[in-house]
């Protein structure tokens, strides 16, 4: 992916390089110019290489990211203009070109600039499209930014409340935390994330689960944060699972091998060392006042091109006498694809981020991750009183910010009632 993002960098800078050139404005025809323009992309690209190479200082790699990120977005952006007025420049050539001359006026025309134009206003249509182009380009820079200066970490608690007739009386009123994708090998700022945990740790919840992705690929990025992910506790216990970062295919490829099956133990170690009940396509039951009601773990399962290394059937073997299952999946394509089938209660996902781009208010919500997942943030309803619950998540990856989508603490309330909303 690495070379493919490089060479993809590469053709944009050599096309918005020789259109520059091709315009009138006269500065990118300078020597400086070309200078500037292909140090700053050689400089960039090595940073990136580095960074995935070596072990640099965290702040450092984050700042070549985020460089990465705000240059390839705006060099997008600029690309696609210029790609329309080429494409128009085209078109206006092929037209000439087919086109029956029958005037002297068409003769001479064709003697000087194969695409002439006459300016309009003082200005060229392509010329005003490449300085509207630059504008266009420039024009994310503020947003992204933002998300990543204020965004990142800017967590938020979510309270969802979850109705369920058959709940025992016992765990009515019980409150459950979520958090989702901790992505821990993008974090550069411990103070920020420690007060996300203070602000989980505030609401006291009866029971905590975390829903997978808890690196990017490696074990030992969880170094410098396991101690402060160890506070995570819960009165009923802190449960989790794997997503589909978690088993090394992001490093080490998909193939199976000594230091992937290495890492993924060591993973594993990871949450057992912070006192996490991690559930390998299993179950536990939690007791209160005689009652019991059951939470079930499978790992990662995704439609796609993602692993499916979950088996929610061996996961639901022993629960048939439970009147409530709560299921705790990191995917939620997993949901529709095998858990509706099922008699789980509630699905708790994680995974898609909301691409860490959007809006999302009481009013609307909308993200570019909607036209990929049918479910992606919230909670869901489907026959029979079921629901998925999917969580944005509390870190980021690719892109070191969230712009409209703001990392996810989500309080749950247990109630035994008939949900309001289902019945409408």
């Amino acid at each position: 992916m690495l070379l493919v993002n490089a060479c993809v960098l590469l053709i944009l800078d050599f096309y918005i390089f020789f259109a520059l050139r091709a315009t009138k404005i006269k500065f990118p025809k300078t020597k400086v110019f070309s200078i500037l323009w292909w140090s700053y992309s050689v400089l960039l690209l090595l940073g990136v290489f580095i960074s995935a190479q070596y072990n640099i200082p965290l702040i450092v790699r984050s700042v070549i990211l985020v460089a990465f990120f705000l240059t390839a977005a705006s060099k997008i952006f600029f690309f696609l203009i210029l790609l329309i007025d080429d494409i128009r420049r085209g078109g206006v050539w092929l037209k000439r070109l087919f086109a029956k001359k029958s005037s002297v006026e068409d003769l001479v025309e064709d003697a000087g600039d194969p695409l002439p134009e006459n300016p309009v206003k003082g200005i060229s249509r392509s010329e005003f499209l490449t300085k509207a182009g630059i504008l266009v380009g420039a024009s994310p820079l503020i947003p992204l930014s933002w998300g990543i200066i204020s965004g990142a970490y800017d967590y938020r608690v979510r309270r969802v409340p979850l109705y369920l007739p058959n709940l025992p009386k016992a765990f009515h009123g019980m409150t459950i935390a979520q958090i989702s994708d901790v992505h821990s090998g993008s974090f550069y700022n411990k103070k920020a994330v420690t007060g996300g945990i203070d602000m989980l740790l505030k609401e006291k919840a009866d029971v905590t689960f975390f829903t997978g992705d808890i690196v990017n690929a490696q074990a030992s990025e969880m170094r410098d944060y396991q101690d402060i992910f160890a506070r995570v506790k819960s009165d009923l216990g802190v449960f989790s699972t794997l997503g589909n970062h978690d088993y090394g295919d992001y490093y080490y490829g998909k193939e199976d091998s000594p230091a992937k099956r290495k890492n993924l133990q060591d993973v594993i170690d990871v949450h057992k060392v912070m006192g996490w009940d991690l559930l390998m396509d299993e179950n536990r039951k939690i007791k209160v006042d005689g009652e019991e009601l059951c939470i079930v773990g499978v790992q990662n399962w995704g439609t796609g091109r993602f692993p499916k290394h979950g088996d929610i059937k061996k996961a639901l073997m022993g629960t048939e006498e439970q009147p409530v299952k709560l299921l705790l999946s990191h995917d939620p394509s997993h949901w529709r694809a095998q858990v509706l089938d099922t008699d789980v209660d509630v699905m708790f996902a994680g995974h898609t981020h909301g691409m860490q781009f959007g809006v999302r208010s009481e009013m609307l919500q909308w993200s570019p991750v909607q036209y990929i997942y049918k479910e992606w943030a919230g909670l869901y309803r489907a026959q029979q009183n079921k629901r998925l619950y999917v969580n944005v998540g509390y870190g980021f990856l690719g892109y070191p910010g969230r712009v409209g989508i703001l990392p996810e603490i989500t309080i749950f309330e247990l109630l035994k009632a008939q949900d309001p909303k289902f019945n409408a």
